[in-house]
């Protein structure tokens, strides 16, 4: 794998990070802030980047605003929410054409550049409050997001697996906010939020594509601004280490149950058995020829679906599997057996050869995009590492069967959360 040489610079008030590259054809600006998650501000923070892409003072309407990237060739810009560990993470990111591979010569990267301070910067207010109109827009939409998460069942169960089994912790927390919290929203109090959340959080700005660094430096250094600041640490939730399962079941009218059982891994990015970890979850439920693929789903013929994912930043693994009603408890009994062999070893040389092959594979595909180098690369912010990519895959092969055997033991169950159907339920 080619070196990625990531370069960063400390600016006023936030991190700058450039990857020169002609490995893509057009260059990605990327605007991230990261702030614990909380109950008080989750709902607001989730409302914010949508009011400030919907317009700013110098494009006071969403059509204008469209209309200008349309002319910068097409360009786009878009927004985003993540949750990683106890962090609320919102992006900007705008992805703009190179002007070598045009016959224009306009200096498009600075034009993004504008457009991106633009928004961040000079948003649509009066006074000491948004647009009115735009705030109501986009808190009808908001609440549209919100209620979208209720009636996707999948998605559905996954967030109340997690809001059960970390009760009273900030990651319970549903990324786009609460839904009785939307109303409270005025073009007032979301306008004192945004004006705190420039001045604490942490902020980064990711550019990558066929860029020179020192270019990169002035343009950031002469448009983005802020106040110094040491931004805010999450402070670790108490984590109560359950003695026996917690199991929860909700009756709702679904066809197909969807069985969700969440792990405590004990293990977050940047600890020494990180890649162990990831290793593990390849084998037992994170691809195609995994255990619980092939055991629950292949041969039981239990489920639609099984299969399992890390949240790296919590500590947490998640199963996820869609089966009919009545196979509840041979579905659960079968993919805690695959949870015993992995730790007792019953897994086979082939199987570690062939899950590292995928994972590599898997990093990068990943990386031959802009947009999924930046999802790599901001781990490190997020832990407070310096994990070089390269590392990823050396370490990875490294890997030995005992390293994933002692991983397995470090998992523990904590809580099972099924979705049933109302003739269960009778």
């Amino acid at each position: 794998m080619e070196a990625v040489v990531e370069k960063i610079t400390q600016m006023q008030g936030y991190k700058l990070h450039v990857v020169e590259t002609d490995k893509y054809k057009t260059n990605t600006l990327v605007w991230r802030m990261k702030a614990p998650l909380s109950k008080e501000d989750v709902t607001k923070r989730a409302l914010l980047p949508y009011v400030l892409q919907s317009s700013s003072a110098k494009y006071p309407t969403t059509t204008q605003l469209r209309s200008y990237l349309d002319d910068l060739y097409g360009a786009t810009l878009y927004v985003d929410l993540g949750k990683k560990g106890e962090y609320h993470i919102v992006s900007f990111l705008i992805e703009i054409s190179n002007e070598k591979f045009l016959t224009d010569p306009s200096p498009l990267l600075k034009k993004g550049f504008e457009l991106l301070a633009e928004i961040l910067t000079k948003p649509n207010v009066s006074g000491q409050a948004f647009d009115k109109d735009t705030v109501e827009k986009e808190k009808r939409t908001q609440k549209q997001r919100i209620q979208s998460v209720y009636d996707d069942k999948m998605r559905y169960s996954n967030v109340r697996l997690l809001q059960e089994m970390c009760k009273g912790e900030p990651y319970a927390l549903e990324v786009n906010g609460e839904a009785e919290a939307v109303d409270a929203i005025t073009p007032e109090n979301l306008f004192e939020y945004f004006q705190r959340a420039f001045k604490e959080d942490e902020m980064d700005l990711y550019v990558i594509g066929d860029v020179k660094e020192e270019e990169v430096k002035t343009i950031a250094e002469g448009l983005l601004q802020f106040e110094n600041r040491t931004p805010q640490k999450s402070s670790a939730a108490e984590v109560q280490n359950r003695t026996e399962v917690n199991e929860v079941k909700e009756v709702q009218d679904v066809k197909q149950g969807k069985l969700n059982m969440g792990y405590r891994t004990n293990i977050v990015f940047g600890n020494p058995d990180y890649f162990a970890l990831q290793v593990f979850n390849g084998i037992f439920g994170g691809f195609a020829h995994s255990k619980l693929f092939i055991n629950v789903r292949e041969k039981a013929s239990l489920a639609y679906y099984a299969a399992s994912r890390l949240e790296s930043h919590k500590g947490l693994m998640m199963v996820m599997s869609g089966i009919d009603n009545k196979n509840y408890d041979q579905a659960v009994k079968i993919i805690r057996e695959q949870m015993e062999a992995m730790q007792k070893g019953d897994f086979t040389d082939d199987e570690l050869v062939q899950t590292k092959a995928v994972i590599r594979n898997q990093i990068l595909e990943t990386i031959d995009t802009s947009r999924g180098l930046l999802e790599l690369l901001y781990h490190n912010v997020i832990a407070g590492q310096d994990i070089k990519l390269e590392s990823w895959i050396t370490d990875m092969q490294k890997i030995t069967k005992e390293e994933i055997i002692a991983v397995a033991n470090k998992i523990n169950l904590d809580t099972i959360y099924f979705l049933t159907g109302t003739e269960a339920g009778r």
